[in-house]
């Protein structure tokens, strides 16, 4: 990911609903969520997370695909883990210390089994 891409994800996330949405998203993993469901779980009307949606697929974060008539939306992954390596790439300079909370905060989030903990 380039400061391009990142300026443009950033700029993405920066409003309250669609931080919510890509959390939701984010917690309902790589099946993701119907646009209704995710609506009624973010509590905005279907116009208003049409807009912000538009905006996360625009910036790389989340993508949509057709599952008969509903829109399926779902995270996209590695751009979110690009994201993360994006911030975290120059931060230990040498000294692995200084990015160990973050490594400890990522790897709290896996159980053993491999499924990530809900959001």
């Amino acid at each position: 990911m380039d400061e391009r891409q990142a300026l443009s994800a950033f700029a993405a996330l920066a409003q309250e609903h669609r931080l919510r949405i890509v959390r939701h998203l984010v917690t309902a993993g790589p099946d993701g969520l119907a646009a209704g469901v995710l609506a009624n779980a973010i509590g905005v009307s279907t116009s208003n997370l049409s807009f912000h949606l538009k905006e996360l697929d625009r910036s790389g974060l989340i993508e949509a695909r057709r599952d008969g008539r509903s829109i399926i939306y779902s995270a996209v992954y590695p751009a979110l883990s690009g994201l993360i390596e994006f911030l975290m790439r120059d931060c230990c300079q040498g000294r692995p210390e200084v990015c160990a909370p973050a490594v400890a905060a990522l790897s709290a989030c896996c159980n053993p089994t491999g499924e990530t903990a809900h959001v």
